[in-house]
């Protein structure tokens, strides 16, 4: 069993940033690959971004290709998920997940594990 708990959600203004954490439990945190995912009301959870198990692989979505940096520090047991240059359309509660395998994957359902969600809202 894996818990996930997100923190650094909050209010910003267009164009602020924000810095999400997700701190996971378990000794072997170091062989997960993590992902981050969003969902607004009345929206599908969608992909965000992911990274392998030593952060050498990252993919984003489109949507925030240029904007968002996935990073992790697996000796803290904890990823990130810097945002920036922040629009009204990224207001969503955002989720870090685990995959417990070697992929790489960017559909919800290939993931493990997921956290509560921290809830990012970007005012215009």
């Amino acid at each position: 069993q894996v818990q996930l708990v997100e923190s650094g959600g909050g209010q910003v203004q267009a164009g602020g940033s924000l810095r999400l954490s997700c701190a996971a439990s378990g000794r072997t945190f170091s062989s997960y690959t993590m992902g981050w995912f969003r969902q607004a009301p009345g929206k599908e959870r969608e992909f965000v971004a992911t990274i392998n198990w030593s952060g050498a692989v990252t993919y984003y979505a489109d949507s925030v290709k240029g904007r968002f940096t996935i990073s992790r520090v697996n000796a803290k047991n904890t990823v990130y998920l810097q945002m920036n240059s922040l629009k009204p359309e990224d207001t969503a509660v955002y989720y870090c997940a685990v995959e417990q395998g070697l992929r790489v994957p960017r559909l919800p359902n290939e993931y493990d594990y997921w956290g509560q969600g921290t809830q990012v809202t970007v005012s215009s």
